[in-house]
């Protein structure tokens, strides 16, 4: 897994985490490890919270 993994409380921009997603899926050429599967799913998952607090705070 990533050693830039984040740790708890620290905060990302939505734009960000999309960013990383993104990379990751170029790095692995398109198929996921069951490693990098992990790391993408946290990804999807701190991207989400970040879109829906960018939602909030725009709100």
């Amino acid at each position: 897994m990533s050693t830039n993994t984040p740790t708890p409380g620290s905060v990302r921009s939505a734009a960000a985490l999309n960013e990383q997603i993104r990379a990751l899926w170029i790095r692995a050429g398109g198929y996921l490890s069951p490693q990098e599967r992990v790391e993408y799913e946290l990804l999807v998952v701190q991207w989400a919270a970040a879109v829906r607090e960018e939602i909030v705070e725009a709100a």
